[in-house]
């Protein structure tokens, strides 16, 4: 089984598309875009594999470990982790503050730390 943070679009999305392919069962996170990752479980299942989908966000340690040992619950042991949870903000680059910054760099690393911490 293959958990993939963040993988309701983009490269996360294409990630679970690849491992399901490759045999794996996938769980699929989200932080906002819920229609996303019910449309890559969509494909996950169309490979054969099973997909278990769940919102996730990693900036809360404790609550992101309880809901990625949920995803283990349901599909088995984790044999990978695809940990490309990560944050931004829109804005154009000359208005960005050292504060944007400085929180967008804590995000990531907390969630960058958190998963792998959670699901060992």
């Amino acid at each position: 089984m293959a958990i993939v943070t963040a993988s309701d679009s983009g490269i996360g999305s294409r990630c679970a598309e690849m491992l399901a392919e490759q045999g794996f069962d996938i769980g699929i996170t989200w932080r906002s875009d819920e229609e996303g990752a019910q449309r890559t479980a969509r494909r996950v299942e169309e490979t054969g594999q099973r997909a278990e989908t769940i919102q996730l966000d990693l900036a809360d340690p404790p609550e992101g470990g309880k809901v990625l040992q949920q995803l283990i619950d349901k599909l088995g042991r984790i044999d990978v982790l695809v940990n490309n949870a990560g944050a931004n903000f829109k804005a154009d680059f000359m208005d960005v503050t050292w504060e944007d910054w400085r929180k967008t760099f804590s995000v990531v690393m907390r969630r960058a730390i958190n998963a792998p911490i959670s699901v060992r």
